[in-house]
């Protein structure tokens, strides 16, 4: 057995493993620097991840020094009482704005203005002198790519099997 198709043994092992004891999604979901899109962590091991693409469901290989992201690592700062909020909770707070659907805003032709207003609508309190719109750009489009892979649960919480 070659080493690629070992690897993508383990793979499906491990996302039965997922599906088995319903983990919830979002936990595994990465931003890799340098590349576009988002991916989905389909197994790691002491030196890399292997991921997949949420836009066309390639699977690489991703040294764990590439310096990855979780989303559930990621906040937004805001001026409020708490200084940053995690981005799941950003995602709940668009996903009802929405009806768990894309957002009506396309972040790739949105002014300024608008994309500023967007956030506004959504989380009040962020700080308007730290989140800048490439950020709020970034934020939108990852939404969508959620969305349309049919990734909608933005808890952090385990479920029980």
């Amino acid at each position: 057995m070659s080493t690629l198709n070992y690897l993508c043994y383990i793979c499906d092992r491990f996302i039965m493993y997922n599906f088995k004891f319903n983990i919830v999604m979002f936990k595994t979901i990465l931003s890799i620097p340098g590349k576009a899109g988002l991916y989905k962590l389909i197994s790691k091991n002491t030196e890399l991840f292997i991921v997949e693409s949420l836009i066309d469901k390639k699977r690489i290989p991703i040294y764990i020094s590439s310096k990855s992201i979780y989303l559930k690592d990621i906040a937004i700062y805001t001026t409020g009482e708490e200084e940053e909020v995690p981005l799941h909770k950003v995602f709940v707070a668009i996903k009802e704005k929405e009806n768990a659907t894309r957002t009506f805003l396309d972040p790739s032709a949105a002014t300024v203005d608008e994309l500023r207003a967007y956030l506004a609508e959504v989380l009040p309190a962020f700080d308007r002198n730290r989140v800048y719109p490439n950020d709020i750009k970034k934020l939108l489009t990852w939404y969508n790519l959620l969305t349309d892979a049919g990734i909608n649960d933005f808890t952090l919480e385990e479920k029980e099997a």
